[in-house]
Order: C-alpha cells, then structure tokens, then sequence
C-alpha cells in the first residue's frame, strides 16, 4: 500500500533538524559544496508540510557525481540514480531515519534559483504562504494515496506563486542570500 500523503502543521524543530543535518554535510563535503540550503515548505515558518526536510546542495557541476556522491554515501544517504530529472542529483535518508530528501543541483542554474525564490517568497508573504497551505491540504486530501497526482495537482497554484515571486524579485532585486550552511 502506498504511504499517504501528509501535510502537518508547521513544526518549530525543522530549523534546528535541519541545522543538524546541514552541519554533517558541510563537513563532509566541504567546498565542493558552495551552498546548502533549507529548501521546500518545511523551510516556511509557519507553513503546513510534508514532514519531510529538503535539503539543496549548489554543486559547481553534476558530473563527476562521486565528489558529492561518496562523501554522502559515507554518511549513509541513498543515492537515486533513477532519478528522472535530468536538472539535478538526488539523495534519500539513512534507513530508519526521518524522512529528508537532499537534491544537488549545478550552481547558478533556473533549477537551482527556483526553489530559493520560491522559498524567499513564501517567508515574506505569510497570505500567499497560507494560501499554499490551504492548496496542499485541499491535494492531499483529494489524492492521499497518489503522491504523483497530489504534485501535479499542486502545480497549478505553484506557477501562480511563482509568477508571483517573479514580479516580486524583479521589484526587490532579489538574490539568493547567503547560504543556510
């Protein structure tokens, strides 16, 4: 049976898990890694989630993969070759550990920028973040045993968020700040 899909309500210890993790990777990658970053909603505070920590790590390139694959490996993450987007690397948590999800992508890049922005936005508009939680509970419970179909139903709202971040960053300036980690 497949696992369903669950938004919870934001929860004040993913920041600190998050730091936790992020310090074992800094470490353990050094500067092949420029930035890691807090991504996705758990990154909001007071945002719903999926208990679930993302993680982005800016590598300067993807491939060779063994410069970050290994240090990672070594750490116990599960690298997912199957992967089908072809814009980043993707790593899973140690068996038995909680659920993170760690996507490497090239620095720089549209796919790097977007969560970040998207993330940016969120943290400085609480409405519009409130407005993704009710879209994603209103998903979840449509297509709780469908993870596939939850995220595509989302996306509708994700692109009228992020047309919105858009027009926000190009008013503010926006750029990455510095990393998390």
């Amino acid at each position: 049976m497949p696992t369903p899909v669950e938004i919870v309500d934001y929860d004040p210890g993913w920041p600190g898990r998050f730091a936790a993790l992020a310090a074992a990777l800094r470490a353990a990658l050094g500067d092949v890694a420029p930035r890691i970053d807090h991504i996705g909603s758990t990154a909001v505070p007071g945002l719903a989630a999926k208990p679930v920590i993302d993680i982005q790590i800016s590598v300067r390139s993807l491939d060779p993969v063994d410069p970050f694959r290994d240090p990672l490996e070594r750490l116990g993450y599960v690298y997912r070759a199957d992967n089908p987007e072809r814009t980043k690397r993707y790593f899973r948590e140690p068996p038995g550990r909680p659920r993170t999800h760690i996507h490497i992508r090239r620095q720089g890049t549209f796919a790097e920028q977007f969560p970040l922005l998207f993330r940016d936005y969120l943290r400085a508009h609480p409405a519009a973040a409130a407005e993704y939680a009710t879209e994603k509970r209103r998903c979840a419970a449509r297509f709780r045993l469908d993870r596939p179909a939850y995220v595509q139903a989302k996306d509708e709202c994700v692109w009228a968020l992020i047309r919105r971040a858009d027009a926000w960053s190009q008013r503010t300036g926006w750029s990455p700040g510095p990393p998390d980690a």
